[in-house]
């Protein structure tokens, strides 16, 4: 197991790519929005231009993955299969049914392809050369990295940027400009009547009580009764609401805002969140599950989060963010591989010469 260590971080070297530095990479997924955000945040901490590959299953064969066989409509020697060839240097991949076109992808490059996978693939750490898991996931490995929060594509330098820049509609909003991130039901979490009464409420308040701008989202899981709330809310003046159309404006309200309320139903949004060092308000909906509990606990330790409804918190923190650290793991390990391989192309000669030897002896 390589854990990650806060107090440094490392990112990637200044001074140019080594010669092992990977030319091409495939982002492999089975087309989860979340899943894919963050492989593509590695690739972009990476700099490394990459496809973006999708794979679909048909059933039965989706049932049986990721310990099943890959949809041979989708083999790589079939005309269309996301995995056909020329194959990279390096896939990315995430999702329960893409574990297995990963390992497809290992085999039909003879070992050639360095793949990743991010999350537990469910088979094992053998399921690819490296994998990444959250620190409340249970899997653990020689080549599994773990790391508090998930990578994601809000980098230092992003959020920097967009802090810097102009953005009128957010700008105007008053002070505190707050972000709410609301997100809904998921296999842990339900957004019960009460809850939804009671995050509204909280909102409402903050929203007398500091004078806040809201810059609220919501995503494709909210509960309709709790989008209508909230645009309600935003309908009410001072306030931002997102409705999906457009250019998503995450980015931006987590790059300006002055403190974030999150809902808990989803680890990759406070993690995100978690990357702005920023305060973040955290709303408990019903339900939950200990890996989440534990996910929480040690952000709380490190100061992230506090309850919401609650007292409104300015604190800030050093931001917390694994994607630097997961990116250059991925590139030691791969410059690694590449080296042994290298070696024992070196030896090949020699060990031929070796049977040559003693047939002749």
């Amino acid at each position: 197991m390589i854990q990650k260590d806060y107090d440094r971080e490392p990112g990637l070297p200044a001074a140019g790519r080594p010669s092992a530095f990977p030319r091409s990479a495939w982002v492999l997924s089975d087309g989860k929005a979340g899943d894919e955000a963050q492989c593509i945040g590695v690739a972009e901490a990476l700099k490394l231009p990459y496809d973006l590959r999708r794979v679909e299953p048909r059933k039965p064969f989706a049932w049986f993955l990721p310990k099943g066989p890959i949809d041979p409509k989708e083999r790589e020697t079939v005309e269309g299969s996301p995995i056909a060839p020329p194959f990279p240097d390096l896939v990315i991949a995430s999702g329960r049914r893409a574990a297995a076109y990963l390992k497809r992808v290992k085999q039909a490059s003879r070992g050639r392809t360095f793949t990743v996978f991010l999350k537990d693939p469910r088979t094992g750490p053998e399921a690819a050369d490296l994998i990444w898991v959250p620190e409340h996931d249970s899997l653990r490995g020689p080549n599994v990295l773990v790391s508090a929060t998930s990578p994601h594509r809000f980098s230092a330098q992003k959020l920097k940027s967009l802090r810097t820049s102009p953005i009128p509609e957010i700008d105007a909003l008053p002070a505190p400009r707050i972000a709410v991130l609301a997100g809904g039901n998921s296999r842990h979490h339900r957004f019960t009547g009460d809850d939804i009464s009671r995050f509204a409420a909280g909102l409402e308040k903050w929203g007398e009580t500091q004078s806040s701008g809201f810059m609220i989202t919501a995503s494709r899981r909210t509960p309709e009764p709790l989008v209508s709330a909230l645009k309600t809310l935003a309908n009410g003046g001072r306030h931002l609401f997102w409705d999906g159309h457009g250019t998503n404006p995450l980015p931006a309200y987590l790059a300006k805002a002055d403190a974030i309320v999150a809902t808990a139903d989803s680890t990759n949004m406070i993690g995100e969140a978690a990357a702005t060092g920023k305060p973040v308000h955290l709303f408990m909906p019903s339900g939950g599950h200990r890996k989440i509990d534990r996910f929480l606990a040690t952000l709380a330790d490190k100061g992230v989060i506090h309850p919401f409804p609650g007292p409104f918190t300015a604190t800030t923190y050093e931001p917390i963010d694994a994607t630097p650290w997961i990116a250059q793991e991925i590139l030691r390990a791969y410059q690694a591989k590449q080296q042994e391989d290298a070696t024992e192309a070196r030896r090949g000669p020699e060990r031929a010469q070796d049977r040559q030897d003693k047939a002749n002896s």
